[in-house]
């Protein structure tokens, strides 16, 4: 099932990109990534309640909540920057730079949470860096 979520992740962050770059038109990229948060917020929320998981909100770790605070903190900051770049960069250009992040997580999780390193995941990553800079050579 993973890999279906996945293609679906892929799926909607390309939408969000483009809708994005529609939506910040003429609006300071920190005044759409304060209405996008809202949304998530409300659409996450949401769930939660619906799926009846509220109660694990009370099983939290203080390590959950350190690494959920800083995963969080990323977040917000991808998001802001992310936004800033679309205001007066091509979604063509953009995206692809912004898609560096799966080479960098790859990296990130081989060094600290020592994942396999197959030869296919490297030569993958390697690909997806040497691709980005074709599209923005």
């Amino acid at each position: 099932m993973w890999k279906y979520y996945a293609l679906l992740s892929a799926v909607f962050a390309a939408a969000t990109a483009v809708l994005a770059k529609v939506g910040v038109k003429g609006i300071s990229g920190n005044v759409a990534t304060a209405i996008r948060t809202v949304v998530i917020l409300f659409m996450a929320w949401g769930l939660i309640l619906l799926s009846g998981e509220l109660k694990e909100v009370k099983q939290l770790s203080r390590t959950n909540l350190i690494f959920l605070v800083l995963s969080g903190i990323a977040t917000g900051l991808s998001w802001i920057f992310y936004f800033k770049a679309l205001e007066t960069g091509d979604v063509s250009k953009v995206a692809p730079i912004d898609k560096l992040s799966v080479a960098i997580a790859m990296g990130l999780s081989f060094v600290f949470l020592k994942e396999p390193m197959e030869m296919k995941t490297i030569l993958g990553g390697l690909l997806i860096v040497a691709g980005t800079f074709v599209i923005i050579s």
